[in-house]
């Protein structure tokens, strides 16, 4: 249960994803039941009854009848006609007491690929809901069938293709992958099938008992089809693969090298996965090393975890999504995306042993070459690679709208000096008396503006509880100060803390109390290296103006001030602050890194977040395509 403290917290900082606050003065909220459907199918979250809005934050009002509220509350929920499931129990509801105030709290579990979609009233259509940044959002007809397609008990790649044959395949590709197959496992007994029998045995071919037909699947045209083929309005049109590498410093070089659908090549799965994976692995140092057989084995268990990685955003990507499979290379990390949601919760994901696939034909065929498995340990492989070279953590994130899943891959050290000599400079004495974990927490912190218990998990084998008493005690002695509560909470360095040289209390309140016209010219020059003339800076003080002139404006207003002011030109949270009438953190912390996760927004240096004089840009259309 949440406590009294971690309720009065929120309430300062205000909603938040997994967050909502309403009234309840009349009785229920009738878009109480539209929060619980978003929340359970996003990432879950608590909603707390008994509480008003006041300027930006809220205050407790309490619940005349606390037991008839949640005794309506009960009824209502179990009403199939109403809310299409109830996925909590007793201990999920309960009422607490803020002082001479009762509040009503229920935390929404996130639904299982099965639950989904929870939706209001009895047509999913209609009343499905998720939840993103700017809270609760209706869902479209395709993100409905979308959800619905997941939680099928018919993996989305077995479908068979009316007017599809073995001519829409490649040969070479199959030929390929024949003899990896036969490599690997030279006397298995699928080999001594001809080309329809070895499909069928993969699943790329398949019968339909209760109807007769039969023929090519989706996942036997998506691993071994020809792209034009891939592409035809009755298969997979959505379909996109796309390999860049990003090395140069130059903002004018959009990549160094790049793999994509342009007619050069068979332009399926098998062969994207066997160039890229070629592509990323090429500078890789490779120990020699002589196996028991006296034979050399040129792999390494980071080689395992880059093919994992990568087998992982194939078979687990919706192929009617939008954005395409997306592998970015740069200099220090490794990106990989996939269009789809997650069918497990991040703590699934990291605990790993649950294993649910979107194509699970696509994962046999991967298997059967030595990529990926079917136990769900696929990210315990990409963790254990990435440890051995004490490189820092990889993480997952998810977004909405459209859905991706995203893996990024820092091939940084664990602790760079440079980040321990600044953090040993900032604290002194406090910081050579923490604990591996505690220091571990402050350089994440550091690196990547902020840290939180999910990332910790992804970093540390620590119990959850665990890891937030100890992040919550770096808290208490002033290494670390808390954003939010709960799932969302994020750890960030004090405001004095130093950032590459630059103590960013001083560099926030250099940006705040310049001149506006010296303000905008420092901005500008990130961008082209002149000035903003004073035209300009009175275009954008215009633009900017709604947001100064109202305290509480709505987020998706907000951003569309930011997408105006930022559109052409790089602008950091200090000159968005001034414009705007707000705090640099507040809008870094509630709107910029958002957007930037979505796709809205594109850093001046993604690959050094933290800089002092890091900058955002608009999302051009090209780009985001």
């Amino acid at each position: 249960m949440v406590d009294a403290q971690e309720i009065l917290s929120a309430l300062a900082l205000g909603e938040a994803r997994d967050w909502e606050f309403k009234s309840a003065q009349g009785g229920l909220p009738a878009s109480l039941w539209e929060t619980y459907s978003a929340m359970a199918n996003t990432e879950g979250g608590a909603i707390v009854l008994g509480v008003k809005p006041k300027g930006e934050t809220y205050v407790v009002v309490g619940i005349h009848d606390p037991a008839k509220t949640k005794r309506d509350f009960w009824n209502t929920i179990n009403n199939r006609g109403k809310v299409s499931a109830n996925l909590l129990t007793d201990r999920q509801v309960y009422v607490k007491a803020i002082g001479a105030d009762s509040i009503l709290v229920i935390e929404v579990p996130r639904a299982s690929r099965a639950e989904r979609p929870v939706y209001v009233g009895q047509n999913p259509l209609e009343g499905t809901y998720r939840r993103n940044f700017e809270g609760d959002y209706h869902c479209t007809r395709k993100e409905v069938a979308r959800l619905l397609a997941d939680s099928s008990d018919e993996p989305a790649d077995c479908r068979i293709l009316e007017h599809f044959t073995l001519d829409d395949l490649d040969a070479e590709s199959l030929r390929d992958y024949r003899q990896r197959f036969s490599a690997r496992a030279p006397t298995h007994a699928w080999l001594g099938q001809d080309l329809q029998g070895l499909l069928e045995k993969l699943g790329g071919w398949r019968r339909d008992r209760a109807n007769g037909r039969e023929g090519l699947t989706v996942a036997g045209l998506l691993m071994f089809g020809r792209a034009e083929a891939i592409h035809d309005p009755l298969a997979v049109p959505e379909f996109h693969l796309d390999y860049r590498e990003r090395f140069s410093d130059d903002p004018g070089t959009r990549w160094t090298d790049r793999l994509t659908l342009d007619g050069t090549w068979a332009g399926n799965v098998y062969q994207f996965y066997r160039r890229v994976v070629h592509k990323l692995t090429a500078d890789l140092r490779i120990p020699f090393r002589l196996e028991a057989d006296l034979f050399r084995r040129d792999d390494t268990i980071v080689h395992e975890a880059i093919r994992e990685g990568l087998v992982n955003a194939l078979v687990h990507a919706d192929y009617q999504g939008q954005g395409g499979i997306i592998v970015e290379k740069y200099v220090d990390h490794i990106e990989m995306s996939n269009p789809g949601t997650l069918l497990v919760s991040f703590e699934q994901l990291l605990s790993g042993g649950v294993s649910e696939c979107r194509n699970k034909a696509l994962q046999t065929m991967f298997q059967m070459i030595g990529g990926g498995e079917k136990a769900g340990s696929g990210v315990d492989k990409i963790r254990t690679g990435w440890s051995s070279q004490n490189w820092r953590s990889p993480r997952y994130s998810e977004t909405v709208q459209p859905d991706r899943v995203r893996l990024v891959l820092p091939m940084v050290s664990m602790l760079p000096e440079d980040s321990v000599a600044r953090l040993e400079e900032q604290f002194g004495r406090r910081f050579t008396s923490l604990s591996p974990l505690e220091v571990q927490a402050l350089v994440t912190a550091e690196l990547e503006d902020g840290v939180s218990n999910s990332r910790m998990q992804e970093i540390s084998s620590e119990h959850p509880a665990d890891l937030t008493r100890m992040l919550q005690g770096l808290v208490g002695k002033g290494c670390l100060r808390q954003l939010g509560q709960k799932r969302g909470a994020v750890y960030r360095l004090p405001e004095h803390a130093h950032r590459g040289g630059t103590t960013l209390a001083h560099e926030q309140c250099d940006s705040l109390h310049k001149p506006a016209d010296s303000l905008h010219k420092d901005v500008d020059s990130l961008h082209s290296g002149r000035g903003i003339s004073q035209e300009e800076f009175a275009h954008l003080d215009a633009i900017a103006a709604p947001g100064r002139s109202r305290r509480r404006l709505p987020p998706q207003e907000m951003r569309k001030l930011v997408c105006t002011l930022c559109r052409g030109r790089y602008l950091s949270a200090a000159a968005l602050g001034e414009l705007l009438g707000r705090s640099p953190t507040g809008l870094q912390y509630r709107i910029l890194r958002p957007m930037v996760t979505e796709g809205l927004l594109v850093l001046r240096y993604p690959e050094s977040l933290n800089r002092p004089d890091q900058a955002y840009t608009t999302r051009t259309r090209e780009r985001r395509l």
